[in-house]
């Protein structure tokens, strides 16, 4: 941790609200259909930002704001809010006194088709809330998002949700949290019944009871009671383990319980809140949104055990131009401005929106900043915090706060807005490849104009959105992550864009490889009676380590290829790789070495050198083994186990590799699979026929796979009659 809980006037500005401790920065996330925008809407609701109990199934809540969510019941884009906690002096053990805390939240999509709002929301939250079903436990999805928290070193704490379930097992889903992630995840909130029987929340470290009135609905209304004696020997043997747990990894706890000292539940707070802010603990709490049961606990655990954003690692930069020297940007309102932009979104009221995440310095009306990836600068003429859809004008943002400028121009996703005088860049989120494509074309050419303009806006807002134009067919290819993914895109272009556009069938993004090393000397020689063209370039070849990437390396000795046309070869042999060889598809993971060439007084020039680069890499692929690669997703299909049989055997037809089973004590199976995607078209249906409608299904992006010869065959001969795919 960077600071301490003590009061930091020396960072602090005198000007704003809610000092950087009483701050919290977090994210709602969890695998689709958890419970996250239901949790979300329960804490605005109990935080007075609102007065009515908003209901997905209602499309009513209040961050699902999109038409697209509140018709498919989903989270589509992340929506940021803020509200505040006041914990009151109830009986319970508190860090802090009776105070509210400025809370501002990030509900983040489930369906991996999203995965991009999950990413960049991870990139700059202080801490999140994992929200898991009670039922089902850790799910795909559930994996993907802790991870996503892992690479970016966010505290988290855990919520059980759905306990009111049928089949709800609160020590089941804590010790999936244990055996899957191998987290560090202890109680501090166990529930009081399960199912209908559903009553309460048992506090571990304070041993006290938070029994709801259930002739109140809201969940308004509890009282804090004495344990019930039934559960008396289950919240002390809580206690007895969280209490060595902490110790196992906490020295003060630690040397207290050597010397046999009270850890009173101050101590033991304080404990666990340095843990979780270390990432060494993952405190769980157990309730159910839906039914109103265990929110306000939560609540108090996110300010109780969650950082403020001194107390996570300063955020690193690197200085713009040699982008190899570190810098660390502290929080400080009184320092230096510094910002990520995190999000961008067209507002239709407002325009475009810059969603920025300021780690230092404060940002006023009227100020100038400094974007030093285009090297220029922009004037700040109208700044808003957010509130989900609705936008409130502010004259100020400071160091911890989560805001939007209004027009900036020339931003992309990941650009760090600062001082001139600084002059740093922040580590940009990281996103994958789109996996599935399609054609799409106007219906007219009114239709064409507007098309244009707004795939542009769409590309910007999601880095995992992409649109080109097919060279050959002259196609214009929209590319995501998934089905639903582009059928939103499509959706939007008619109701935001007011675009009328007819869509192909997705199309599958495949990938070129090659698996041996090769030699290959490319010439472009042209005469044509004045000045000719020459260029003449050798290279070598080799295949990477899965994942790795492009690499290219000048090894030129010598002077055999003037170093004016170095970069010439360098553009050609990339040009190649984007093309690909084999089939219109591009190349991953291939290290290039140019090791040789000649060169023309005068007949040399940069196209001569691009085009001897592209023409040695088609002659060395054609000697490596040239292989085709498929994107393979793991899929997750939970079943009646009557049905286990026809299940399978159909994943089986689907080329799918069993990975594992399990069979719970409900007599549900839960088949986990790798199936090549395309295998994956159409099988909700597949899955929904083949059991009666009672099975369920999610799948994830995993890796890339070698397909088939017989399959690759059909896929290289039908290449020349089909746009090439990005």
């Amino acid at each position: 941790m960077t600071a301490t809980l003590e009061q930091k006037d020396n960072i602090n500005s005198p000007d704003r609200e809610y000092t950087l401790e009483r701050t919290r920065n977090i994210g709602i996330a969890a695998h689709i259909d958890a419970g996250k925008t239901t949790t979300t809407e329960r804490i605005l609701f109990y935080t007075g930002f609102m007065h009515k109990i908003g209901e997905v199934h209602d499309g009513n809540t209040v961050t699902d704001w999109m038409e697209q969510e509140r018709e498919r019941g989903i989270t589509i884009t992340s929506a940021a809010t803020t509200c505040f906690w006041k914990q009151k002096e109830d009986g319970l053990t508190k860090l802090f006194a009776e105070i509210d805390n400025r809370i501002n939240i990030i509900d983040t999509p489930g369906h991996v088709d999203f995965t991009a709002e999950v990413e960049r929301s991870m990139r700059v939250l202080d801490g999140a809330v994992a929200v898991f079903c009670g039922v089902a436990g850790v799910q795909p999805q559930s994996e993907t998002v802790w991870r996503q928290a892992s690479k970016y070193n966010v505290p988290r704490i855990a919520f059980i949700n759905k306990m009111d379930r049928t089949g709800a097992n609160f020590s089941k889903a804590v010790n999936d949290l244990r055996t899957k992630f191998g987290a560090e995840a202890h109680p501090v909130g166990i529930p009081i019944g399960a199912e209908d029987k559903l009553s309460g929340v048992i506090d571990v470290v304070s041993q006290r009871a938070i029994v709801y009135d259930l002739a109140d609905e809201t969940g308004v209304k509890y009282d804090i009671t004495d344990i019930p004696a039934d559960l008396k020997g289950e919240a002390e043997m809580a206690l007895e383990q969280l209490v060595d747990a902490v110790s196992n990894l906490d020295d003060e706890v630690a040397e207290m319980v050597l010397e046999e000292k009270e850890i009173t539940p101050e101590i033991l707070k304080k404990a666990i809140r340095r843990l979780t802010c270390n990432l060494k603990m993952v405190p769980v709490l157990g309730g159910s949104a839906f039914k109103n049961k265990g929110v306000q606990p939560l609540m108090d655990a996110v300010v109780d055990y969650l950082p403020s954003p001194i107390e996570v690692s300063a955020a690193t930069a690197v200085e713009a131009d040699d982008q190899t020297t570190e810098v660390t940007v502290e929080p400080d309102d009184k320092g230096p401005f510094c910002s990520l932009a995190f999000k961008l979104w067209t507002d239709p009221f407002v325009g475009k929106l810059v969603f920025i995440r300021v780690y230092s310095g404060q940002l006023k009306k009227g100020d100038t900043i400094y974007n030093p990836r285009t090297r220029k600068r922009d004037r700040v003429s109208r700044l808003i915090m957010l509130q989900a859809d609705k936008r409130t004008d502010v004259n100020a943002v400071y160091s911890g706060d989560i805001a939007a400028i209004v027009g900036l121009r020339n931003v992309t996703t990941g650009d760090t807005l600062c001082d001139k005088e600084l002059d740093v860049m922040l580590e940009p989120p990281t996103f994958p490849e789109p996996v599935i494509s399609m054609a799409v074309e106007p219906n007219s050419n009114a239709d064409r104009d507007k098309m244009s303009e707004a795939l542009q806006r769409l590309s910007e807002e999601d880095p995992t959105f992409r649109v080109f134009t097919d060279d050959e067919t002259a196609q214009l290819i929209i590319a995501g992550m998934g089905e639903l993914h582009l059928d939103i895109i499509r959706d939007r272009l008619l109701r935001e864009f007011k675009v009328e556009a007819t869509v192909g069938a997705p199309q599958i993004s495949y990938r070129e490889a090659i698996t041996l090393a090769a030699e290959g000397e490319g010439k472009f020689i042209r005469q044509s009676g004045g000045r000719g063209q020459y260029g003449h370039a050798i290279i070598n070849i080799a295949p990477t380590k899965r994942g790795t990437g492009i690499e290219v390396e000048n090894k030129i000795v010598g002077g055999v290829i003037p170093k004016e046309y170095h970069s010439a070869v360098d553009a050609g042999i990339r040009e190649a790789i984007a093309s690909g060889v084999l089939a219109g598809y591009p190349m991953v993971d291939v290290r290039v070495e140019v090791v040789d060439g000649s060169f023309h007084e005068v007949d040399s020039n940069e196209l001569a050198f691009k085009m001897a680069g592209i023409f040695a890499f088609k002659e060395a692929c054609k000697k490596a083994n040239l292989i085709l690669l498929e994107p393979v997703m793991k899929v997750e299909v939970i079943t009646p186990d009557e049905y286990q049989g026809d299940v399978m055997g159909d994943l089986n037809r689907r080329r799918g590799k069993i990975l594992g089973m399990e069979t719970d004590d409900k007599q549900l199976c839960t088949v986990t699979c790798e199936v090549p995607l395309a295998e994956m078209f159409g099988y909700a249906t597949a899955v929904r026929s083949l059991s009666r409608g009672r099975a369920s299904y999610s799948m994830e992006p995993f890796s890339f796979e070698q397909v088939p010869n017989s399959i690759a065959e059909e896929i290289v001969s039908g290449s020349t009659k089909k746009p090439a795919r990005t």
